[in-house]
């Protein structure tokens, strides 16, 4: 039987983690195993490996082949070698529009300064200017006077009892 020491992914969909395992060549790769030897985060900064270096060395001593990717993950746990860090890539639109904004940039800075115009300012006029036109008289008590006299008219007009 060939024993290899591979991983196996475990995890939610687009969010990936791995178990190092040794398996049987021919089972599937998330299939029956026949020991875990760690475990691998990629999503992690920097990547997380735990594994039993112990272990692994005593399945090679038997036999077991490990693929390329343990043999990396080894390696980092041994500390021979430094953990994958993934940089933040900008895609070719991202770095052509700040390409383009800096160029534009180093543009406005050597052109000379361009002179504004001044607008016109449009003043008010103080208010002491302005003239006020002068209020109508109103006609005080005319009006309720004006009432009055009817009612007591109305009340001569009516019969006596």
């Amino acid at each position: 039987m060939a024993v290899k020491i591979r991983l196996a992914r475990t995890g939610a969909k687009k969010a990936p983690y791995y178990r190092i395992v040794v398996a049987d060549s021919r089972a599937r790769r998330d299939g029956r195993f026949i020991e875990i030897l760690g475990r691998y985060n990629p999503r992690t900064q920097p990547s997380t490996v735990e594994l039993d270096v112990d272990k692994v060395n005593a399945w090679v001593a038997q036999g077991a082949q490990m693929t390329e990717t343990v043999v990396k993950l080894l390696a980092i746990a041994q500390g021979t070698k430094e953990a994958p860090s993934t940089e933040l890539r900008t895609s070719k639109k991202a770095a052509a529009k700040a390409e383009a904004a800096a160029t534009a940039a180093e543009e406005a800075a050597a052109a000379p300064p361009v002179e504004e115009t001044p607008t016109e300012v449009v003043e008010e006029a103080p208010a002491e200017a302005v003239e006020e036109t002068p209020e109508a008289p109103v006609a005080e008590e005319s009006a309720p006077e004006a009432a009055d006299e009817p009612a007591e008219a109305a009340d001569d007009a009516a019969p006596a009892e």
